[in-house]
């Protein structure tokens, strides 16, 4: 059988992109999209594909609003979020305390996996009250049911975010990009803040996973297992090449990777719910804290039975 598939070629899934790792029970059909977040909403909003990789916090929203599709612990991406907030350098803004009582932009919507774990940064490492800041958003939600905290609010008619950023019209943002000389990032030395909070605490936050719309999934009972082993596969034959050092070109990514191998001595993209379940936890409780989720789920709950007890690592 073909099965619409929908994932952003990385060194993770290579191997499985270009045809070296084959399932066992599909040919995947691959369709490229060139904004990956384009791909979420329209798995979400219409279940277009058979298999797609997902954001995490727009996973665990549309599950909780009732859309038809379940997760496999693949988690294809990790980041350290710290570098995420830039600040006005002319803004007052000293400390992440100092957000409080102040406006800060999100990019696309509230519940973007990106803003959630740079959120709990503020509040988790620095103390920071988010119900004391107005979260202006420059986009809407993946899941059209979602409706927001209060303290959310939608972007000016007719403004840019970073143009709000740039005249302190906003005092931060999360989760754009500009090289403006009065925009600096609130957390210096991202990477290695991430790295402390890593080995502090084991601070390693989830990204994307890999959803399956639950139709296929009742139509192959075996396709989830497959998915994960396949998914696995190929990941196993690039963290092969990140510990012998033989990536060309390496990228950004890899390097960070390489940086939290060279922390753990172990896979740096470990699957499965045990290996994860710490981050797994947090991201549940994140989530409900900052007002995404009503109520949290089980870990468990999260994923297709068949693949629970899976694990690469």
């Amino acid at each position: 059988m073909t099965l619409t598939t929908v994932t952003r070629t990385q060194g993770n899934n290579q191997a499985f992109k270009e045809g070296i790792v084959k399932p066992r029970t599909f040919t995947p059909e691959f369709i490229e999209i060139p904004v990956l977040v384009d791909g979420f909403r329209r798995m979400v909003r219409g279940l277009e594909f058979d298999i797609c990789e997902m954001a995490i916090t727009t996973y665990l929203t549309a599950r909780e609003h009732g859309i038809a599709f379940t997760a496999v612990p693949v988690f294809l991406v990790r980041a350290f979020h710290h570098g995420a907030i830039l600040v006005n350098k002319n803004a007052g803004i000293k400390t992440p305390k100092d957000l409080e009582g102040k406006r800060v932009g999100v990019n696309r919507g509230y519940t973007v996996t990106t803003g959630v774990w740079a959120r709990s940064i503020l509040a988790n490492e620095y103390g920071v009250d988010l119900k004391k800041i107005t979260w202006v958003l420059s986009g809407d939600e993946h899941v059209e049911t979602y409706v927001p905290p209060p303290n959310v609010v939608p972007i000016e008619a007719g403004k840019k975010m970073n143009d709000m950023l740039i005249s302190g019209e906003l005092v931060a943002a999360i989760g754009i990009e500009t090289e403006h000389p009065d925009v600096v990032p609130l957390i210096p030395n991202a990477l290695e803040a991430g790295l402390a909070a890593f080995k502090k605490n084991g601070h390693y936050p989830i990204n994307h996973l890999v959803s399956i719309r639950n139709t296929t999934l009742a139509a192959h009972p075996d396709l989830a297992v497959d998915v994960f082993e396949t998914f696995a596969e190929s990941k196993r034959l690039y963290v092969e090449k990140l510990r012998a050092g033989t990536i060309e070109k390496p990228t950004a990514v890899d390097e960070m990777h390489r940086r939290v191998m060279e922390i753990t001595g172990k896979d740096p993209l470990p699957y499965g719910i045990e290996p994860n379940r710490r981050m797994l936890e947090e991201i549940i409780s994140t989530a409900t804290a900052q007002g995404i989720l009503t109520k949290p789920f089980t870990v468990e709950e999260m994923f297709t039975p068949s693949v629970r007890e899976l694990t690469s690592a």
